[in-house]
C-alpha cells in the first residue's frame, strides 16, 4: 500500500536530518574538513588538532563529487542535530505503517553507523536493508517480509584497503551493544572472523564480493577498515553493491544507512532465490527472497521507475551465460503478476537500448 504524500515528505525530511546528525556526531566542530586527491579523484577527509600542534590520524569522509557529502561539509558549522524532533518523526512514520527493526537489530546498526561503517562505504544488505525501502519507495511492507534474525553488511575489499581508516575493534563495538557477542570462527581458524553471534542467536555477518577463484569462497577475506573483522567472499555480490543509496532505519531518532539501489536489490533477489538449497529451509528462504523482489517491483512500478529494473537485469545478463541462466530460473519462480512487470521492464529497457529482447 502506498504511503501518503505527507508521510513520504516526512521520511525525506528524516533522511536529511539524520544525514546532518551523522556528521555532527562523527565530526566535532573543533576539527576541520580538507580535500585530497587520490589517483585523480578528490576526496574529503577530516582531522582534529591535538595538543602541541600534532595532527590526529585523518578520517575518510567521502568523494568530493558526491553532492550530498560536499553540501553537508559546506553547512558543517550551521546545522545542529535535534534528536527529539527526529524521534517524533520516527514515531509518526512507524504509526503510519513503516517497519521498525527489533531493538537489538536497531542497536547493532546504530552502533556500527556511529563507529563509521557507512562513512567507510559499508552497505547494509539483506532483510534489514529491505526494511529501509518502505519510506524510500513510499510503500508499506507486509510484516512477514521484514522479519529477520540476522544483520548483514558488505564492503568491497578494495575500498576497505584504500580508505586508510578503520572502525574500532569490531568485537568491542558489538559488546558495547550486548556483552554476550562472540566471534564465530570458520573452518580456517587463522582467518579473521566474518560472523559474530550473541546468546539470543542474533548473527552479524560481513560479506565482500568474490571476483576471483572459487577457492576464496571458504575463507573470510581480511578487511583493513573493519576493526579486525573479515568478510565472507560471495559471488554476484558486486552487482548488488554498485551505486548504493541512502535511507533511514526507524530506530531511536532514526539512523542513516547505506543500502543497495532498489532495482539492484530486486534483481539480485532473483539470483539468490535461484541459488538456494532445494530443501525445506532453502525453499522457505527462496520464497521470502521472491516476495521481497515482487514488492520492490510493484513499488517501482507505482513510482514509474520500472525501466530501471529492466536496465540492471540486462546488465546482469550481459555478465555471462551463468548469470543469464540463474536470472531466468529466478524469474520463472515469480508470481505471474510480478513476472509480467519484470518482462515489461525488460522489453522497455531493450527498446531504449535498441537491442533485441532476450528469450525468457
Amino acid at each position: 500500500m502506498k504511503l501518503s504524500l505527507a508521510h513520504q515528505t516526512m521520511f525525506a525530511e528524516l533522511v536529511q536530518r539524520c544525514f546532518d546528525a551523522t556528521f555532527d556526531e562523527q565530526f566535532p566542530e573543533r576539527g576541520r574538513f580538507y580535500k585530497t586527491t587520490v589517483k585523480g579523484r578528490a576526496y574529503w577527509y577530516y582531522e582534529t588538532p591535538r595538543a602541541g600542534g600534532a595532527r590526529e590520524q585523518r578520517r575518510y569522509v567521502g568523494p568530493v563529487d558526491d553532492p550530498a557529502v560536499s553540501e553537508r561539509v559546506e553547512r558543517f558549522q550551521s546545522i545542529k542535530a535535534d534528536y527529539r524532533e527526529r524521534r517524533s518523526l520516527v514515531r509518526s512514520l512507524v504509526a503510519a505503517g513503516l517497519p521498525r527493526p527489533i531493538g537489538i537489530v536497531g542497536d547493532v546498526v546504530e552502533a556500527l553507523a556511529k563507529a563509521g561503517l557507512f562513512r567507510l562505504r559499508g552497505v547494509l544488505i539483506g532483510t534489514t536493508a529491505f526494511q529501509c525501502y518502505g519510506g524510500y519507495l513510499g510503500m508499506r511492507l507486509p510484516a512477514q517480509s521484514v522479519t529477520t534474525a540476522d544483520v548483514d553488511f558488505a564492503q568491497y575489499r578494495s575500498i576497505s584497503a584504500a580508505v586508510e581508516d578503520s572502525l574500532p575493534p569490531m568485537l568491542d563495538t558489538l559488546r558495547a551493544v550486548d556483552p554476550s557477542f562472540v566471534a564465530v570462527s570458520g573452518l580456517d581458524a587463522t582467518a579473521p572472523p566474518a560472523r559474530y553471534r550473541n546468546d539470543r542467536h542474533l548473527e552479524v555477518e560481513f560479506l565482500t564480493p568474490n571476483r576471483g577463484s572459487d577457492d576464496h569462497q571458504s575463507r573470510p577475506a581480511a578487511m583493513p577498515s573493519l576493526g579486525g573483522a573479515g568478510a565472507q567472499p560471495l559471488r554476484f555480490l558486486d552487482f548488488l553493491l554498485r551505486d548504493p543509496v541512502r535511507s533511514v532505519i526507524l530506530h531511536g531518532g532514526g539512523g542513516l544507512v547505506t543500502i543497495p539501489a532498489p532495482e539492484r536489490f530486486a534483481v539480485h533477489k532473483l539470483i539468490v532465490a535461484a541459488r538456494r538449497r532445494d530443501d525445506d529451509n532453502g525453499r522457505l528462504k527462496a520464497r521470502k527472497d521472491l516476495v521481497q523482489s515482487e514488492l520492490i517491483l510493484a513499488a517501482l512500478q507505482q513510482e514509474r521507475r520500472l525501466d530501471e529494473v529492466g536496465e540492471v537485469y540486462l546488465e546482469a545478463g550481459d555478465r555471462g551465460p551463468k548469470w543469464r541462466e540463474t536470472l531466468s530460473r529466478g524469474r520463472d519462480r515469480l508470481q505471474p503478476s510480478a513476472r509480467a512487470m519484470l518482462d515489461e521492464s525488460i522489453v522497455r529497457a531493450c527498446r531504449h537500448a535498441d537491442r533485441p529482447t532476450p528469450e525468457p
